[in-house]
């Protein structure tokens, strides 16, 4: 009979494999960050949209890490703004989409589709969706506010 070995760069990746079969899917992360990426707000500046009330790409060069994810910034000032109060400027429900968070679930947001309510930033799944979630914005919230980050687990 004929034996098989793995190379070592190998075992640990079925290792991996084999952990992730065996206790199933972990939690989703605390910020949204999309599939391939760990830059919250798809690179977006969280502070321009309260400073410029619009979406400003930010730059890598200025980046910050909070809750596990790569925060970018068009300046050094914003992210310095950001570093002293990030609660003050992340997104609510770590960037997920507002609308799935008062419905108990968790989707991707997208940094586009964003509403400022009561000094807070809020990011919805798509510009439709934002339209729907804006009819009774502070129903919303307090739905959203109630379930998460229950939809996290």
């Amino acid at each position: 009979m004929m034996k098989f070995k793995l190379p070592v760069w190998c075992s640990g990746i079925f290792a991996g494999l084999l952990l992730s079969v065996s206790f199933g899917v972990a939690a989703k992360d605390s910020i949204y960050t999309g599939y391939f990426n760990n830059v919250a707000l798809s690179g977006y500046d969280t502070v321009a949209y309260f400073k410029e009330n619009k979406p400003v790409k930010g730059d890598k060069m200025y980046a910050t890490e909070y809750k596990g994810a790569q925060w970018h910034f068009k300046s050094p000032e914003n992210r310095t703004l950001f570093i002293n109060e990030p609660t003050k400027y992340a997104p609510q429900y770590g960037g997920y989409c507002a609308y799935a968070a008062a419905r108990n679930k968790a989707s991707k947001g997208d940094p586009l589709a964003w509403t400022i309510h009561n000094d807070k930033l809020y990011i919805n799944y798509d510009l439709s969706i934002r339209k729907s979630w804006l009819k009774d914005i502070d129903a919303e919230i307090v739905a959203g506010d109630a379930n998460w980050p229950g939809p996290l687990n």
